[in-house]
C-alpha cells in the first residue's frame, strides 16, 4: 500500500470506530480480516495513524475547526506528525486510493490554525470533564502533561536477576537498538517510530529463557520503591498477570515467602507460565474460590504488602489512547471503592513495623493522595514514608530522580513528561511497631 493509501484505511476504521462505538484494537481487527492484502507493514501503520488520531482527536480537531474523521487525520499530520500543509496536500492528491485533495478551508486550517490559544483540555487532548482533577494536580502544565501522555510510549524491558545481568542483556538486544533506561538499573528501551511494529521480543532468546520481560521503566522503579528483601514475606494483594510479582521475586533473590493473588481469578492465568519461565521458586499463587478468603490464614505477618491498585488507568493514556475518551466519572468511583477494600484488607495483614506498598498507574489526585489521606484517617497507626526515604533503595541517582518528580506528603508521581515513565504513584505506608 502507498503512503497515501494507508491514510484512507485509517479514515475508514475510524469512521468505523465512530459509528459503531467499538475499541480501536477491535476495529483495526475487522479491517485486517476485510482487507487480507494488507501486509503486516501495512497493518502497522495503518495503527499508528488510527492510535495518533485518537491521541490527539482534540487538538486535531480544533485546529481544522471540524470533527470528521478526515479532518481529525488531517489535523494529526500536522500535530504529531509534523508535517506541514503541502506535505499533506502531497499525500491527499485523489489519485487512486488516496484521500481526496485539500479543500480551501482544510489548507488554511493547516496553515494558519494552532492550539496556542486553545483550552487546556483541548491541547492537552484529555476529556474536558477531567480539567478539574488535572489542574489539582498539575496547575498551569496540566495541558503540556496530558499532551505528554498522548505520545508514543516507547518498550521497555526489565532484566530478570533471577536469570541474566543487564550489561550481558544489552548486548544481545543491540539489533533490537534497545539502551539502558534513565533510571532503572534493570531498564531496556526500545524507541519505536511512527509506524513501527513492536518488534518481537517474545521470539527472542533472552525472553524465552526468562532472562527479561516487558515491563514499563515506571512500573519497575514502583516495585523497586517498595522495598521487598530477601527473606521478606511479601504480598502481592492485586497481582494480575504477575508484572510486579516477578519484579519482587528478583528482588528477594529466591529467598521468602511470596504470596500473589487476585480478587478476579482470571486475571491470574498468565502468571503460573511466566513465574515458571522466569525462575521464581518461592512464589505461592492463591486464587481465590469462591466467596473464600485466599489469605485466611495471615493475620498481621506480612512484611510487605504491595497493592497495585485497580485505578482509572490515566498514567497509561499514551499505551491506551482510546480508553481516556471512553472514561466515564462512574468507573472514577468504582474504581475508588475497589482502592479502599484493597488498602483496607492489607492494613490487616501487614505485622507491626511492616509496610504497605501503595501503587497507582494514575495521575489523578482521588485515586492518589486522597486515597492515602483518607486510609491514615481510618488507620491511624500507619504513617507515610517520605519519598525521599522511600527512594534511597533505589541507586545513586535518587536525588535526580526525586526532582523530577511531582511529591507530596502523601507520596510521589511519576508522568511522562516529567521522568519519560507512564504516569504511577507510589506511597510506602509503615506500620507502627
Amino acid at each position: 500500500m502507498t503512503p497515501a493509501a494507508r491514510l484512507s484505511a485509517a479514515i475508514e476504521v475510524i469512521e468505523a470506530i465512530d459509528s459503531e462505538r467499538v475499541p480501536a484494537a477491535k476495529a483495526l481487527k475487522e479491517w485486517g480480516t476485510a482487507h487480507r492484502f494488507a501486509g503486516s507493514g501495512d497493518r502497522a501503520a495503518i495503527s499508528g495513524l488510527v492510535y495518533d488520531v485518537l491521541r490527539r482527536q482534540a487538538s486535531s480537531a480544533w485546529i481544522m475547526d471540524a470533527a470528521a474523521p478526515r479532518s481529525r487525520l488531517l489535523g494529526m499530520l500536522k500535530l504529531e506528525r509534523g508535517l506541514d500543509a503541502d506535505a499533506i496536500a502531497a499525500l491527499c492528491d485523489g489519485s487512486r486510493f488516496a484521500p481526496a485533495p485539500l479543500s480551501e478551508g482544510e489548507r488554511a486550517a493547516l496553515v494558519s490554525r494552532t492550539v496556542t490559544d486553545a483550552p487546556a483540555h483541548i491541547a492537552g487532548d484529555y476529556p474536558e470533564w477531567l480539567d478539574g482533577y488535572l489542574a489539582d494536580v498539575f496547575g498551569d502544565d496540566r495541558a503540556a502533561e496530558a499532551a505528554a501522555m498522548a505520545s508514543r510510549a516507547p518498550l521497555d524491558l526489565r532484566v530478570n536477576t533471577l536469570k541474566a545481568k543487564p550489561e550481558k542483556v544489552l548486548g544481545s538486544l543491540r539489533h533490537l537498538n534497545a539502551t539502558a533506561t534513565p533510571w532503572s538499573p534493570l531498564g531496556l528501551r526500545i524507541t519505536l517510530g511512527a509506524d513501527a511494529r513492536n518488534p518481537g521480543v517474545h521470539a527472542e532468546e533472552d525472553f524465552i529463557k526468562g532472562g527479561i520481560e516487558v515491563q514499563d521503566e515506571g512500573s519497575q522503579l514502583a516495585a523497586m520503591l517498595s522495598g521487598a528483601k530477601p527473606g521478606e514475606q511479601v504480598i502481592d494483594l492485586c497481582a494480575g498477570a504477575g508484572g510486579k510479582t516477578l519484579a519482587l521475586a528478583a528482588m528477594m533473590q529466591g529467598r521468602g515467602r511470596l504470596i500473589a493473588t487476585d480478587r478476579d481469578k482470571r486475571q491470574l492465568a498468565p502468571i503460573h507460565e511466566r513465574l515458571s519461565r522466569a525462575g521464581v521458586h518461592n512464589a505461592d499463587v492463591r486464587t481465590p474460590k469462591g466467596a473464600d478468603d485466599p489469605l485466611s490464614d495471615i493475620r498481621a505477618s506480612a512484611d510487605l504488602v504491595l497493592i497495585d491498585a485497580p485505578c482509572t488507568g490515566t498514567g497509561t493514556w499514551r499505551r491506551n489512547p482510546d480508553a481516556k475518551w471512553r472514561m466515564r466519572a462512574g468507573a472514577l468511583e468504582v474504581r475508588l471503592k475497589d482502592q479502599i477494600e484493597a488498602l483496607d484488607r492489607a492494613a490487616a495483614l501487614v505485622k507491626p513495623g511492616g509496610r504497605i506498598a501503595y501503587i497507582t498507574c494514575s495521575v489523578l489526585p482521588p485515586e492518589n493522595s486522597e486515597q492515602v489521606r483518607k486510609f491514615i484517617g481510618r488507620h491511624s497507626d500507619f504513617t507515610v514514608t517520605p519519598p525521599a526515604q522511600a527512594a534511597s533503595v533505589l541507586w545513586d541517582k535518587t536525588d535526580e530522580f526525586l526532582a523530577a518528580t511531582y511529591q507530596s506528603d502523601e507520596g510521589l508521581l511519576m508522568t511522562p513528561r516529567r521522568t519519560g515513565t507512564d504516569g504511577f504513584f507510589i506511597s510506602v505506608l509503615h506500620k507502627k511497631a
